[in-house]
């Protein structure tokens, strides 16, 4: 069986789906990896309208198209996940709608911590593609201790996350998760070692869904879940360089 820490490719993704027809043709590698390359720019033109509505107006204007495309990007998520079939056509309306997110947040960022954008982009691709060669390489296997153990620690930081959320809506904040410091820094760090340990597993599970000749539209979903451990990488390290900056 199939399994992912990241619940957009979970381990029960291709369970129940139907052969792929000849005429719909298999999923492949290339083919996520393409579709993955096209999220990506259909999330930064977004972005970059965000970043540029930010600096003319300020956090006020950009604050509600903020808090819309969270809701909207948790709704489309969803549909995806359960709906595997529409996936694209969500994943791409998914990849803009977070790029509202990610030119949002960035945008405050910078302006607090000028080239602090630029830094946690350069990490978030970089660490793709060492974690990339050292996948393809056989540096790094996926084993059923590994995934377990990847699958452990992000299902509890997903909880930590849940209650620090919950108990913020009360006026109560969760100690060292949100502030600087030496445990607050080491929190973060190893919050992004987790998330980027989800891309080691996403690899995984795309090669061998590949391998069992899912249906085409299974590259969409493949490289919406990519995107998705790709945003979360990218706001650790945005929150682990602002620590490290305070």
């Amino acid at each position: 069986m199939i399994k992912s820490s990241n619940p957009a490719l979970g381990g029960k993704t291709f369970e129940n789906l139907q052969p792929a027809l000849a005429a719909e043709g298999r999923m492949t590698i290339n083919g996520t990896i393409n579709k993955t390359l096209i999220l990506l720019v259909l999330a930064l033109v977004p972005a970059a309208w965000v970043w540029d509505k930010f600096y003319k107006g300020g956090a006020e204007a950009v604050g509600n198209w903020l808090l819309i495309a969270v809701i909207a990007g948790l709704v489309v998520a969803m549909v995806t996940i359960f709906k595997k079939t529409w996936a694209p056509f969500t994943a791409p309306l998914y990849a803009i709608i977070e790029g509202v997110v990610i030119g949002g947040i960035s945008a405050i960022a910078e302006a607090q911590f000028q080239g602090i954008v630029f830094q946690a982009a350069s990490l978030t691709f970089g660490t793709l593609l060492a974690l990339l060669v050292a996948y393809r390489s056989g540096v790094i296997k996926v084993t059923e201790r590994f995934r377990l153990g990847v699958v452990a620690a992000t299902g509890g930081i997903f909880v930590v996350y849940l209650i620090s959320l919950g108990l913020g809506f009360f006026g109560v904040n969760v100690p060292y998760i949100h502030t600087g410091g030496t445990i607050g820094i080491l929190f973060s760090l190893f919050v992004v070692v987790i998330a980027a340990l989800n891309l080691v597993l996403d690899f995984d599970f795309i090669e061998r869904g590949a391998e069992e000749g899912a249906p085409k539209y299974m590259e969409w979903y493949g490289a919406f879940g990519l995107i998705v451990t790709l945003i979360w990488l990218y706001i650790e390290f945005l929150r682990l360089l602002t620590k490290l900056r305070q």
